[in-house]
């Protein structure tokens, strides 16, 4: 036991502590009153530009040994530079007031990084900042868990959702969202990791209250790679098994450290965790940009952006979205699956304790078989089919997007060009507000039809005629229905006989005005608006990024035109945020039927996506529905009121002959006022945009070189480039 002067000893040492440090305002005024700059100052310190800065607007502490040392420069130049009386410190009531202030009431200190609370929009709204300052995270103490503070930013995360982990003059620094840096202590991925959760305060707050916080993800450059002992880029034959071999030694670090990898390995989305410990989550995802973890076809040039434009960028769109998961496709499916997490916990029961329990309005934890016609061909339940067997339209659902084009009409050879218009987001304003399948399908045998049930309908919708349809209440249209695409097939091709459709379609044709008498049904009588939260989540970050660049919503036409002329130069990191988020919608709906990809697979066999409860085809097949019918809804109003009809569609782009260059020279606007139901130009998600215009000589003389009268063009309409490759030549 120690004796009692020792005891009092360590008290009075204690009591005495260590000499405080002067404000951040006087280091900063007692450096200038010597005529010291910053440079010099972190020069003679063996420190950074940045750290200096960060020290001087109160960002970060020094540590020692460089406390001690920088302290004895403050005090001989105190000395040297005494402050005059209305310069001194202020007074305790006053900096007590200033350390309760709310964060986003604060001001800014010249090259201080914007406050941890800043909505998304003021992050990237604000002017980029400055090489950012550094702080030393070992500093950072964490406060009570799931207390906000004043400003709304949950204090776990409150350096912001991701990292961009990079090498400077021999320091690991990691760039943080809003220009913070931390200095990073690590010196093995495994310790790297242990930093990540307990000390660098990375993270995003969960999206619905069910749901989990986002895991950290760490971005790491190449001088990192090189620094933990990774590859800076993948071999041929790494590249195509998704990763690095199991007997690396980084994956050995992790082993010994009791760090385990999921499935994929150690790929370009790592995923690096401990099991959880009760509700504490113990899991840090790594992007690797050199591995091409960041596609080129949605990400463009962002892997080669220096680190704190990259963490600008991505942190952006996981302040609108949310944190990156893997590809565009894959955080797209978990951006779903954020919002209706599988299971929730339970009312208390008698003894107080909790339990998981079925989410109601989520695809639930199990997975659940597909209706026979949902089935992709190779899918286990059509193992019985012959191995060449071509399955017709009566065996198959075939719900996908336009690929329509016909030959052009003598009048429309007469007009000078052909103009494409685009729908926004077309595939998420696809899913808005459409009711979906939640759990398995009951089939039904000569069901009475019911546009509200989700579900396949084998109906015959060869009667229905587009030469006259309903375009209103007792109100019938005179069309020409040879110059229109059917709105069942893909092709545009009228349906010769019965055939497998999504509810939206077959309610069309009624909307149409037609009769339906379905001969069979798989119908979900278990269903909801599982996609709502997806869209506006989608919506608004796709919106505020838009009008970050300059596109307002609501905007007159004329005034849209001119702001969506040049929007990807304005800013081109959030143009690509644009692309990504319009991937992720893509890539989300799409891996609602992802394929089987390699491993081994045959035939007949089990693929590992079947494993999930978010393998549903038949929600994918509802959204391309409704796409398609919206699309094509809007042609007929158009055909009806203008006599104008389409001379060919891909997907959501749509090409119609004008006297003039712009879609204003064929869409019908009075008085600023769209066509009721038609196409409207604007930046929301269902309105449309320019898409380019070529030449009606251009069109016909392609068409000629290929030997193809029916060419699609609206392939080609953005720039005109066609190629042999792209005709099938």
């Amino acid at each position: 036991m120690p004796t009692e002067d020792e005891l009092f000893a360590a008290v009075d040492a204690l009591l005495e502590g260590e000499p405080e440090m002067p404000p951040p305002a006087e280091r900063g005024r007692l450096r200038e009153a010597a005529g010291v700059t910053q440079a010099r100052l972190a020069q003679v310190l063996h420190t950074s530009t940045q750290t200096v800065k960060n020290w001087e607007v109160g960002r970060s502490e020094p540590r020692p040994p460089r406390r001690q040392a920088y302290l004895r420069l403050l005090e001989g130049w105190a000395e040297k530079y005494p402050a005059e009386p209305e310069a001194s410190a202020m007074p305790e009531t006053f900096t007590g007031s200033i350390a309760q202030e709310a964060p986003e009431s604060r001001a800014v200190s010249a090259g201080e990084a914007p406050a941890a609370a800043a909505t998304p929009a003021e992050q990237t709204t604000q002017p980029r900042p400055e090489p950012a300052a550094r702080t030393s995270s070992a500093l950072r103490r964490p406060t009570a868990r799931n207390t906000a503070p004043a400003g709304g930013a949950d204090p776990r995360f409150e350096n912001g959702p991701l990292a961009v982990v990079d090498i400077e003059d021999g320091q690991v620094l990691a760039y943080c969202v809003g220009g913070l840096v931390l200095d990073v202590p690590a010196k093995s991925i495994p310790s790297l990791v242990d930093w990540t959760l307990k000390e660098a305060r990375l993270g995003q707050p969960k999206l619905s209250g069910p749901g989990k916080d986002a895991d950290p993800l760490l971005v790491l450059t190449e001088a990192a790679l090189e620094r933990y002992g990774l590859p800076v880029a993948l071999t041929d034959e790494e590249r195509l098994a998704g990763r690095i071999p199991e007997g690396h030694k980084v994956i050995k670090q992790l082993a010994r450290a009791e760090w385990k990898l999921t499935k994929r390995g150690f790929g370009p989305w790592a995923r690096i965790y401990r099991p959880a410990q009760g509700s504490e989550r113990m899991c840090v995802q790594l992007c690797i940009p050199s591995w091409n973890a960041l596609d080129t076809r949605h990400w463009g040039r962002a892997a080669q952006l220096a680190p704190a434009e990259l963490a600008r960028l991505l942190g952006t769109f996981a302040s609108r979205v949310m944190t990156p998961r893997g590809s565009t496709a894959v955080t797209g499916l978990e951006l779903m699956t954020a919002f209706h997490p599988p299971t929730r916990a339970s009312e208390p029961d008698a003894t107080g304790k909790r339990h998981s329990e079925h989410n109601p309005g989520s695809l639930g934890k199990d997975p659940v078989d597909c209706a026979p016609c949902e089935a992709p061909d190779g899918h286990p339940l059509l193992a019985d089919l012959p191995r060449f067997h071509h399955r017709t339209p009566a065996e198959v659902l075939v719900e996908e997007a336009y690929d329509w084009a016909r030959p052009l009409t003598d009048a429309e050879c007469l007009r000078r060009n052909l103009v494409g218009i685009d729908v926004n987001m077309a595939f998420a304003a696809g899913a808005n507000g459409l009711v979906v399948g939640l759990g398995a399908p009951t089939h039904v045998k000569n069901p009475v039809f019911d546009a509200k049930l989700p579900g396949s309908w084998l109906v015959d919708l060869s009667h229905v005629d587009l030469s006259r349809v309903k375009v209103a209440k007792d109100k019938w249209a005179e069309l020409d229905g040879s110059l229109l695409p059917s709105p069942f097939t893909p092709k545009g091709e009228r349906p010769t006989g019965p055939a497998w459709y999504a509810t939206p379609t077959v309610a069309y044709a009624v909307e149409l005005g037609y009769d339906v008498r379905p001969i069979e049904a798989y119908v979900r009588h278990d269903n909801g608006r599982y996609l709502d939260g997806w869209y506006n989540r989608l919506r608004d970050a796709y919106l505020a990024t838009m009008a970050d660049l300059g596109v307002g919503a609501d905007l007159p036409p004329e005034e849209f035109l001119k702001a969506m002329d040049g929007y990807r130069q304005r800013d081109p990191q959030l143009a690509i945020v644009v692309s990504v988020i319009k991937a992720t919608v893509k890539g989300g709906i799409g891996k609602l039927r992802e394929r089987p990809r390699g491993e081994g697979w045959k035939p007949g066999q089990p693929w590992r996506a079947l494993a999930r409860p978010t393998w549903r085809p038949d929600i994918r097949a509802a959204v391309i529905s409704r796409t398609r019918i919206n699309m094509h809804r809007k042609i007929i109003k158009h055909a009806a009121f203008t006599g104008q009809y389409p001379v060919a569609i891909l997907s959501d782009c749509a090409v119609y002959t004008a006297d003039g260059p712009s879609p204003l020279d064929f869409l019908p606007y009075r008085d600023g006022k769209p066509l009721p139901g038609g196409f409207k130009l604007g930046v929301n998600p269902g309105l449309v945009k320019w898409e380019g215009t070529q030449s009606v000589l251009w069109g016909e003389g392609v068409r000629e070189q290929f030997n193809a009268p029916e060419l699609n063009l609206a392939r080609y309409i953005k720039d005109g480039t066609v190629t042999d490759q792209d005709t099938g030549e």
